[in-house]
């Protein structure tokens, strides 16, 4: 494996680039690419590599929305990594007598990273589930965790069914993954032993759980913008809302505002406060309901909501539309409000494909953490909530409105840059400055991972499942910027009523990969204020 301490923050490179968190995934992801992996094999490698130099902030047993450019294919898909609630109707009664709580078993969904990691390599990969596994076992093997070696005997396992079982390379990760998800005819030891973990621990889950699991492949959200197009994961995800502020913000001569102009941060955060009301009001699991996409993201319902804007004050309300019925506000949803971990990844390879990916978990620290498997298990079902009839209200089988939500640009139909970002409900905000860093101020990686960012706390708590969705609601006005921003700037948003705050550690943490459409050449970099890692192939 490539020397870490030799792997830095910027990368560029013709024939393959991987930015992600801990230096030892960027090394795994590098490694499998020298070997003659593509994308999708080097990023699968890199998520489970993650799951032991970033854990807590993710996990095997956590979830990792993926999207994805096929080169051959030219066309870019999404990949639900993404573990649901437990079946059992009498789990949900209990959810929605009691609500979803923090601290215990009873809030961690399904893992998902798994089965992620092997539909990767079916449909997009070239090698198997050994090649890409050895470089995270050998970061287990060296490691001295009381779980490393427990989750290393797992992963074993799941090697040793790859090379038992007789057919194709598909057949064969299909194998591995039934044995750990309890789907084998004979060996289920990985699934029986995380069902004796749960039930220990108190949790919902079974083996019934386990079984169903599966990693829908899907069609990502969409819409142009200055002629990109940009790429989200759907409404199970908050990335719509990117797509929604963008909307919005088209109609705005940004570029003319300037980087970093007071003009300029305020109409970003009026409308992020816009598209996340819309994302807070509206978003849930597509599977289980009727999300307004495109209502949402339409002419009409854009042109209704833009005047919203007051370009000389700061909303302090919440302000959800009404897509539906094509009304700007949504009748009795306007209120005036009181006043995570996760990391990142990104992939691109000498054959034009790209993969960017956001692997979280907020892992629960405890004594013996993970259990025989070594597989730790996450928070995420307090991304639902027990609201009856609210879009993201706990059900059966119902995947939780997440914060992950990686980004993928195309231009003229080919990509041009990757985004992931870790922070929760931080992630889009910060993705969206990287953007406009990139398409309005022409910034490249290596500039726009350390610019200036903003991000504004006027919007529901994510993590927060409270019944009453208004006391979930953070901080009318908020606004954070790096404390970099000049500080006439800074005194001008707060005369148009912002609640600001000045933050010398970084806001959010991403990484970022753009492809100079004119010579192919790959630029990669992660924020180093913020612990994140590039690297490159060498040009041999």
């Amino acid at each position: 494996m490539q020397d870490t301490n030799k792997i830095g923050w910027k990368a560029v490179s013709k024939t393959g680039v991987v930015a992600a968190g801990g230096a030892g995934s960027v090394a795994a992801g590098i490694e499998i690419l020298e070997a003659g992996g593509n994308a999708a094999d080097a990023a699968a490698g890199t998520i489970l590599a993650l799951n032991v130099t970033d854990h807590i902030a993710c996990s095997i047993g956590g979830e990792v929305p993926v999207l994805i450019f096929d080169a051959e294919k030219r066309e870019v898909k999404s990949l639900s990594g993404q573990g649901r609630a437990p079946l059992s109707q009498t789990a949900i009664d209990w959810y929605m007598k009691n609500g979803i709580p923090a601290g215990d078993m009873k809030m961690a969904p399904v893992p998902s990273v798994v089965d992620l990691c092997i539909t990767m390599l079916q449909r997009y990969g070239t090698q198997t589930f050994e090649e890409i596994v050895s470089p995270t076992l050998a970061i287990l093997d060296a490691g001295d965790e009381d779980w490393h070696p427990k989750l290393a005997v797992t992963l074993r396992r799941m090697v040793e069914e790859e090379q038992i079982t007789s057919g194709d390379r598909e057949t064969k990760l299909q194998a591995a993954t039934d044995r750990f998800y309890g789907r084998n005819k004979f060996r289920n030891d990985i699934a029986d032993e995380l069902e004796a973990f749960y039930i220990k621990k108190g949790g919902f889950l079974r083996k019934t759980d386990l079984a169903a699991h599966t990693t829908l492949i899907e069609e990502p959200v969409k819409v142009d913008y200055r002629g990109y197009t940009v790429y989200k994961c759907g409404a199970w995800t908050q990335g719509p809302y990117l797509c929604q502020a963008l909307r919005l913000l088209e109609g705005f001569d940004l570029k003319g505002m300037g980087p970093f102009s007071a003009d300029y941060v305020h109409v970003v955060t009026e409308a992020i406060k816009l598209a996340m009301a819309d994302r807070d009001e509206h978003y849930g699991d597509p599977v289980f309901v009727d999300v307004p996409m495109e209502g949402l993201l339409s002419d009409a319902y854009t042109e209704i909501r833009r005047p919203l804007i007051d370009m000389q004050k700061a909303s302090l309300e919440a302000r959800p539309g009404d897509p539906n019925n094509m009304k700007p506000l949504k009748a009795g949803g306007v209120f005036r409000p009181g006043v995570g971990g996760t990391t990142t990844c990104a992939v691109a390879d000498r054959w034009g494909n790209v993969v960017a990916a956001t692997p979280s978990a907020n892992v629960y620290r405890e004594e013996g953490m993970g259990g025989s498997t070594g597989v730790s298990y996450g928070n995420r079902l307090r991304s639902l909530n027990t609201v009856p009839g609210h879009p993201n209200c706990i059900q059966p089988g119902k995947r939780p409105r997440i914060t992950l939500t990686p980004t993928l640009v195309l231009k003229e139909g080919s990509p041009i840059l990757a985004i992931s970002v870790a922070g929760g409900d931080l992630q889009d905000q910060a993705a969206l400055n990287l953007l406009f860093d990139f398409i309005e101020f022409d910034m490249q990686p290596e500039a726009a991972v350390i610019a200036p960012r903003f991000a504004t706390a006027h919007h529901q708590d994510s993590f927060d499942p409270n019944p009453n969705r208004a006391e979930a609601f953070i901080q009318a006005g908020a606004l954070t910027v790096s404390d970099t921003v000049d500080s006439s700037v800074q005194q001008e948003l707060i005369r148009r009523g912002h609640q600001l705050e000045a933050k010398g550690s970084p806001i959010a943490t991403p990484v970022m990969l753009s492809i100079d459409p004119n010579n192919g050449m790959l630029y990669a970099a992660g924020d180093p204020a913020a612990n994140r890692h590039a690297a490159g192939l060498d040009e041999t």
